[in-house]
C-alpha cells in the first residue's frame, strides 16, 4: 500500500503540552501553593552545586530566575551583552507583551557571574550553554528543575514558580505594588496584586 501523502496524514494531539499542564495542576494541588519561598530556591542552588554535573551554572540559572523574576525564556535567552558587571546591572527583555527594565544585580551574584564567566571562558553570546557551546533550551531547564526540586525538596516545581517567588518575596518585603509591576515587567497591574494573595500581607494590620 502506497505511503499516505504527507499532507493527508493525521495530526497528533499535543501530548506533552497537555500533560505538562496536567502536572502543573496536579503538584500545585500537592503542594498547596504556586510560588517557592527564598529558604526553598537557596535549597535548590545549594543542591544544584552539591549534585549536578553543572551545578554552579545551574545554581546561577536558579538565582537569576528568582531575583528577577524571569520566565523560562527569558532566563536561557540571557545574553552576556545584556549583563553589566561593571555597573552591576541587568538589563532584562521581557516577553508576552511584558514590559522591558533594567534591575540591579546583588553583589553575589555578581561574584558568581563573574567566576561562571571564567570558568566558562565565554564574555559575549547567551549566558547558559552546555560543555559544546550549544544554548541551555526552556525543555532542559524544565527538566533540570524537575529532577532538582524532586531530590531536594521532594516535589516536582515549574520554572514558573520561581518568578511567583520573586513577586511574592518582594512584597512580603514590603516592596509597593507599583515597584513590584515595574519590576516584573507587568503590562497591567492587576497581574501584580494577584501576587497580594499569596502572601497575606494585606491582612497584618487588622486587629479585632
Amino acid at each position: 500500500m502506497p505511503d499516505r501523502p504527507r499532507h493527508l496524514a493525521p495530526t497528533e494531539p499535543p501530548f506533552i503540552e497537555t500533560r505538562t499542564v496536567h502536572d502543573r495542576v496536579a503538584n500545585d494541588a500537592a503542594r498547596g501553593r504556586k510560588h517557592l519561598t527564598r529558604d526553598e530556591v537557596h535549597r535548590l542552588m545549594r543542591g544544584a552545586i552539591r549534585h549536578n554535573r553543572h551545578g554552579r551554572r545551574d545554581a546561577l540559572m536558579l538565582c537569576l530566575a528568582f531575583e528577577h523574576g524571569l520566565r523560562v525564556s527569558e532566563l536561557v535567552g540571557l545574553r552576556w551583552s545584556a549583563v553589566d558587571l561593571m555597573t552591576h546591572e541587568l538589563r532584562v527583555t521581557r516577553a508576552k507583551g511584558s514590559l522591558d527594565g533594567t534591575h540591579p544585580l546583588q553583589g553575589d551574584t555578581v561574584r558568581a557571574l563573574k567566576r561562571y564567566q571564567r570558568e566558562s571562558g565565554r564574555a559575549t553570546g547567551l549566558v547558559f550553554v552546555n560543555e559544546r557551546g550549544a544554548p541551555v533550551s526552556a525543555d532542559g531547564f524544565r527538566r533540570l528543575l524537575h529532577r532538582l526540586s524532586e531530590r531536594v525538596l521532594g516535589l516536582k516545581w515549574h520554572p514558573h514558580a520561581l518568578r511567583h517567588a520573586c513577586g511574592v518575596h518582594l512584597i512580603n518585603q514590603g516592596v509597593d505594588l507599583r515597584t513590584v509591576q515595574l519590576y516584573l515587567g507587568h503590562a497591567n497591574i492587576q497581574s501584580t496584586v494577584a501576587y497580594t494573595a499569596l502572601t497575606g500581607r494585606q491582612f497584618e494590620r487588622l486587629s479585632f
